[in-house]
């Protein structure tokens, strides 16, 4: 059994699809059953069940299936072993990012990076928190970037840095106050996101300053939080660095959080604890802070040059 062999069956149940698995191998579809049908032989086992709708693992695939998992990450080590060795900066990279993060750092890191570095093979995947870290755990990513505190034994976590929050509100909420405080609108509608546990702890935390007969409604994203503001009146959280997305007019409705609330989030870089490639973590903390204002920056972090 060959390592090749390894990715082979490890893409089929990836994709559960002949089409897609053998897309990603640069092989042909009819070369890739033909190889698994050798593989089958050789072991004597039955791998996947397969017809013209669905290609699912077996009972023993599914065993077989992870232990290539691991073989195949070990494998990698060594590999990274080698080139961090030499300094190099190349090979696969794959970074799993929060949804509600990625807006505000992943279209300029793809350029920079990719531009930096155009050996790394870059993939980058939107996911939550609790699918990072088990993402991180399985060898599926190498990096994780996300709201802080998702601790787990196996998983390293660096604080990267700290984003203010401010308070979007309605023409007709501001009063001409400098700054908010939720007293101030105790009766206004809040506008909060449904996937973002740190908006939701921020939110929360208005909630017990205010007095009963509140409302709060969910949205699934920024954009369409402040539409529903502009629209509907209210208010809504947005973190400091969607700022600059808003039109002159917008930032006029904008207005610092000031009281004992939760006013701002962390954010943090995750590996797995055997993590070695040191090397290519340097360079993506180095393209990421090359545009992430420098006050949010973690002073726990070494300088980079």
């Amino acid at each position: 059994m060959t390592l090749q062999q390894l990715r082979y069956i490890v893409a089929i149940d990836r994709y559960r699809n002949f089409a897609r698995a053998a897309a990603e191998l640069d092989v042909t579809q009819p070369t890739l059953s033909a190889l698994l049908v050798k593989l089958e032989d050789e072991l004597g086992v039955r791998l996947f069940e397969r017809n013209n709708k669905s290609v699912r693992p077996t009972a023993i695939g599914e065993t077989v299936i992870r232990q290539a998992e691991a073989v195949l990450n070990s494998a990698a080590r060594i590999e990274e072993t080698v080139a961090e060795q030499k300094g190099e900066v190349s090979g696969p990279l794959s970074i799993g990012v929060g949804p509600t993060i990625a807006p505000y750092l992943m279209p300029r890191f793809i350029k920079g990076y990719t531009g930096s570095y155009p050996h790394v093979k870059l993939t980058v995947n939107e996911m939550k928190g609790d699918a990072i870290v088990e993402a991180l755990r399985l060898g599926k990513i190498d990096l994780g970037i996300a709201v802080s505190g998702l601790a787990a034994p196996e998983i390293e976590e660096k604080h990267f840095y700290s984003e203010p929050f401010h308070v979007y509100m309605a023409k007709d909420c501001l009063i001409k106050i400098k700054a908010f405080n939720p007293a101030d609108l105790m009766h206004e509608k809040m506008w909060i996101m449904k996937e973002s546990q740190c908006m939701r702890e921020s939110a929360f935390s208005f909630c017990k300053s205010r007095s009963i007969g509140r409302h709060i409604y969910e949205a699934g994203s920024i954009d369409t939080l402040i539409r529903i503001v502009d629209i509907n009146g209210g208010f809504t959280i947005i973190p400091e660095m969607h700022l600059q997305f808003l039109t002159p007019e917008q930032r006029e409705n904008v207005r610092p959080i000031e009281g004992d609330f939760v006013s701002k989030r962390s954010v943090s870089i995750y590996t797995r604890k055997d993590f070695i490639r040191h090397r290519t973590l340097e360079t993506v903390l180095q393209t990421l802070r090359s545009f992430i204002p420098r006050k949010m920056i973690s002073p726990s972090l070494p300088d980079i040059p």
